[in-house]
């Protein structure tokens, strides 16, 4: 297959179990390669890295797994628990890279367990790159009864997904939710990253009990204590019309404040693109992979 000509780097799928799950893992690359963990973000799946990973100029062995109840990994068709994506990281680490800091790359919500965990367990972490997050907007305490409430509110009833008749439709949708992706990507995207139900009807690879609102404040300190614990570098990417733009473009200091906390942390800014660098500008994210990592990486 290729887009627009150029070739898919070819990719295999592995399963395995951890943490009492089965567990999808998508590889490029020949084992032995230089390692790259590569972690994505929320409703989305492994597959997304396809594009970012045609575009890199050096032979790494790009691993990136499915989170539990997304892509091809087992769906718990229940509640999650975010601190269960710590554990899954943890065990990731302990079978591709034992005993050897790993270079990271984590969109979105990939960047947040990341980012955490780095500070938990620093020396797993060779180096981070986040890629367009930089934490939530801050909540107050008085707002906790309602966060609740929210929550108890949305788990009456089990959620549902959006569905689609073809993967046309879905890849229409995906263009028409974002102005810059190219059809042969949005026909991509709409084949690797989505699962057919029994009737015929397709639907995001994604559990739908993802949707629910957490019951937890988002609590910004604990969360720079754990980047202020890392010791690995961390280079933020920050898309023009991105999340990290729009929750703080009008705060800079607090974006400022934020970064800091990462002991070697520094910012690039990418024009022309969204939250989903990896659809929208694929070739300057790699490039930056490939410079931010350095290749061979250092023995």
């Amino acid at each position: 297959m290729s887009l627009s000509g150029q070739r898919l780097a070819p990719f295999r799928c592995e399963k395995i179990r951890i943490n009492g799950l089965v567990c999808n893992v998508r590889h490029w690359g020949r084992d032995g390669a230089p390692l790259l963990l590569m972690l994505h973000g929320w409703m989305d799946s492994s597959a997304s890295f396809q594009f970012t990973v045609d575009a890199l100029g050096h032979a790494w062995h790009a691993v990136a797994p499915d989170w539990r109840g997304y892509g091809q990994s087992e769906w718990l068709n229940r509640r999650y628990w975010f601190a269960d994506y710590y554990a899954d990281l943890d065990a990731l680490l302990d079978r591709y890279s034992p005993g050897t800091p790993a270079r990271i790359v984590g969109h979105s919500m990939g960047g947040a367990v990341a980012s955490i965990y780095g500070g938990a367990r620093p020396e797993r972490v060779a180096g981070l790159l986040m890629v367009d997050f930089l934490g939530l907007l801050p909540n107050e305490p008085h707002e906790a009864p309602g966060r609740i409430r929210e929550w108890l509110d949305h788990a009456r009833a089990t959620p549902k997904l959006r569905t689609y008749a073809s993967r046309e439709q879905l890849a229409a949708r995906l263009m028409q939710f974002n102005r810059r992706l190219l059809p042969e990507r949005a026909t991509f995207l709409a084949t690797h990253c989505s699962i057919e139900r029994p009737d015929g009807q397709l639907v995001v690879a994604c559990d739908p009990w993802h949707k629910l609102p957490s019951p937890l404040l988002y609590r910004v300190e604990e969360v720079m204590a754990c980047w202020r614990a890392m010791t690995a570098p961390v280079l933020l990417v920050i898309a023009d019309e991105g999340y990290v733009w729009q929750r703080f473009a009008k705060h800079p200091d607090e974006l400022e404040r934020r970064m800091a906390s990462f002991t070697n942390g520094r910012i690039v800014r990418i024009s022309d693109c969204g939250h989903n660098v990896q659809h929208d500008r694929p070739e300057k994210l790699a490039e930056l992979i490939d410079s931010f990592f350095a290749y061979p990486p250092a023995a």
